[in-house]
């Protein structure tokens, strides 16, 4: 969108509507699918800083990108990860940034993300130690987890965001079928007590990706029944 409408309009369109914008979503931190080498990628997300920035946003997501074609070492990966995130960190704080690492669900590891469970997001965020690191944490990408609560204890203030949605159980598509809180498997309210028991008082961000059923309705259905769901947030 931004794309389409400029960032000078979207920065005024922002301050016109009395919106908050939470976050610039989503940078991908190593791009096995890009047709560009490695410096233009670096390029790419230093811009997406600069971005931010114009726009008075203070978080930009990052997901870490899948496998290459030609790998199978998750391993490895993440220790590119690692060391992409150090060499950005710099250009984030200069601008005054923060990357928000959003561990992403298991069955997306080889074409997404090699960062699958906030435990993690953790060891990344203890590796380097940057204050402009945090993270993101999605629940329909993490509601599974038995260990969540421990983690999110672990992890503590550096949570900065919250997505929220609901798995449904027949789902029709891993990225793009996202339920509406309350329809589905995930306690949103109880992973939000956990987090706010630690500290956390961000927004909460309902994320509703939905190719085959939300996306079809009216917005102004949508943001309805949002509203209406608010008592499972």
């Amino acid at each position: 969108m931004l794309d389409e409408v400029s960032v000078t309009k979207a920065r005024r369109s922002i301050r016109d509507s009395g919106v908050r914008a939470e976050a610039l979503c989503a940078l991908v931190l190593i791009d096995s699918e890009s047709e560009g080498d490695h410096r233009s990628q670096r390029l790419k997300n230093q811009q997406i800083f600069e971005i931010a920035a114009e726009l008075e946003i203070s978080s930009v997501v990052v997901i870490t990108g899948g496998l290459p074609s030609d790998s199978k070492d998750i391993q490895s990966q993440k220790e590119a990860v690692l060391a992409e995130l150090e060499f950005l960190l710099p250009a984030a704080e200069k601008l005054g940034v923060s990357l928000s690492l959003e561990p992403l669900h298991p069955m997306v590891c080889g074409m997404r993300s090699v960062i699958s469970s906030l435990r993690d997001a953790i060891e990344i965020l203890d590796g380097l130690s940057h204050p402009n690191l945090k993270v993101a944490l999605d629940s329909y990408a993490l509601w599974w987890d038995q260990e969540l609560e421990d983690q999110i204890q672990q992890a503590g203030t550096r949570i900065h965001h919250l997505h929220v949605s609901d798995w449904l159980p027949q789902t029709k598509d891993l990225r793009l079928d996202r339920g509406m809180p309350g329809d589905g498997c995930i306690d949103n309210r109880r992973i939000r007590s956990w987090m706010e028991k630690e500290g956390f008082q961000g927004a909460v961000e309902v994320e509703i990706f939905s190719a085959y059923d939300w996306w079809l309705r009216p917005a102004d259905v949508m943001v309805k029944t949002i509203c209406d769901r608010l008592e499972f947030l």
